[in-house]
């Protein structure tokens, strides 16, 4: 399994705990230095089953920048996937990429669901 996080941000630390207590192993990918890809970016959207908006980390401060908010409604799915594969810090974070699934961001219900 792949978890892409950055290390600055809490909510990655409580999934790689999670994952630790767990004892769950995983290959850790840091999104600010490893963005991902527009190719893995269209695969995990559509693994996940989520809207495409879900993928965006609408609390960074970059997306805040760049007025997302306003922004994102009028863009199309081809903008928006280019756009997120620009700059990891406009992805949702954590992303868990497992064989049969892809979770954004951490809420611990769905991944114990998933890896339960």
């Amino acid at each position: 399994m792949l978890l892409v996080c950055y290390p600055g941000c809490t909510t990655c630390k409580k999934a790689e705990k999670w994952l630790e207590d767990r004892e769950i192993a995983v290959e850790k990918r840091n999104i600010k230095e490893a963005n991902p890809t527009e190719a893995e970016l269209r695969d995990w959207h559509a693994r996940s089953g989520l809207p495409l908006k879900r993928f965006f980390n609408t609390s960074g401060l970059k997306y805040k920048e760049l007025a997302l908010s306003k922004r994102l409604p009028a863009m199309s799915e081809e903008e928006q996937f280019k756009l997120l594969a620009s700059d990891g810090m406009l992805v949702k974070r954590p992303i868990l990429v497992g064989e049969d699934f892809v979770l954004v961001g951490f809420r611990e219900a769905e991944w114990e669901k998933a890896l339960g």
